[in-house]
């Protein structure tokens, strides 16, 4: 099969695209004909060796994927060949990535792809979705009538936290860098879309919600300002910090303490399969109410992985500002 691969981290260009074995599955696996894969952040910092994991050699990378069963192993009782699949967790702790022709998947880690939901789609939607779920609901137990505020209203988690919280019933503000970007949040119904650029964000806030604060405040910036937005979450505010690994920024504990405010933080690929179905059912039962639309902002074919990871890395370490949603790659 024809693979994007690499033999030891490095810079992008470390990627290679060649032929590999097609794997076969074992017991309780699946193989995938991938449709559509899509890259993260956390890719590029396996790639990079910023996030030391034990990897097999050669190593493909790619955590999301979707596409069409074509065999099982022994003991798989959920697919069947010829089932509509999606997933993530690949390219992590010892497993091979989704950038290829074919990919084996525990059974535990793959979900139904919903009539009428595209590959890329679904592919697009699998890390975001599952990790801004986790956060919205697992930790942050979001009730309906609620207020949530997410930095970058338009980025991969961001466009998924401010959706779903209109989909369970609360409301959302967010925030986007361009006039182009907040019409595309205002068109899925987000209640108050915020230019960072222009806007006084804090006062906004402040008045959007009388005063009160925002009850979860979901934080996807690496570096969060919480002497600013301690202050804007309400009593009992939940905030969620999922990003940030070398961060260690100032944390005013007095007013945290004194509103009896609760701190999450978590990564996704820690939470148990379990955990993540949850999450998938929703996600699925959203993407086939049309409550869930993902932007995709740039497709490359799997031959082209090397300048994926550049393009998502300008965006993400050097704010180029070029990309708006996910990056899909295709075979």
């Amino acid at each position: 099969m024809k693979a994007a691969y690499f033999e030891a981290p490095g810079k992008p260009d470390v990627i290679r695209h060649g032929d590999l074995p097609t794997p076969s599955p074992g017991k309780g696996e699946v193989l995938v004909k991938v449709g559509a894969a899509s890259l993260n952040p956390i890719d590029t910092y396996i790639r990079s060796g910023l996030v030391n994991m034990t990897l097999p050699r050669p190593f493909i990378p790619g955590c999301d994927l979707a596409g069409t069963v074509t065999a099982v192993g022994s003991g798989v009782s959920r697919f069947k060949p010829g089932d509509r699949v999606w997933g993530s967790n690949q390219g992590l702790l010892g497993r091979q990535g989704t950038f290829a022709e074919f990919a084996n998947v525990n059974e535990d880690w793959l979900y139904p792809t919903p009539a009428g939901v595209s590959d890329a789609e679904a592919a697009a939607v699998a890390l975001v979705g599952i990790t801004a779920h986790l956060g919205l609901f697992r930790c942050a137990q979001l009730q309906n009538g609620e207020t949530v505020f997410v930095n970058g209203g338009t980025g991969g988690v961001g466009s998924m936290v401010a959706q779903m919280a209109r989909a369970a019933g609360a409301r959302a503000i967010a925030t986007v860098g361009s006039q182009v970007k907040a019409d595309l949040c205002r068109s899925w119904g987000i209640d108050l879309v915020l230019n960072y650029k222009t806007d006084d964000v804090p006062a906004r806030i402040r008045d959007f919600t009388n005063g009160l604060g925002v009850q979860v405040w979901y934080e996807t910036q690496r570096e969060p300002d919480f002497q600013k937005t301690v202050e804007l979450l309400s009593r009992r505010g939940r905030m969620i910090i999922m990003a940030g690994r070398q961060a260690q920024p100032i944390f005013p504990v007095g007013p945290f303490y004194v509103k009896d405010c609760s701190l999450f933080g978590f990564a996704m690929f820690n939470a148990t399969p379990d955990e993540q179905r949850v999450c998938a059912d929703d996600i699925n039962r959203w993407l086939a109410a049309k409550k869930l639309q993902v932007p995709i902002g740039k497709t490359f074919a799997f031959s082209e992985a090397a300048a994926a990871h550049q393009f998502l890395e300008d965006n993400t370490l050097n704010k180029a500002g070029t990309l708006t949603g996910k990056i899909v790659l295709v075979p």
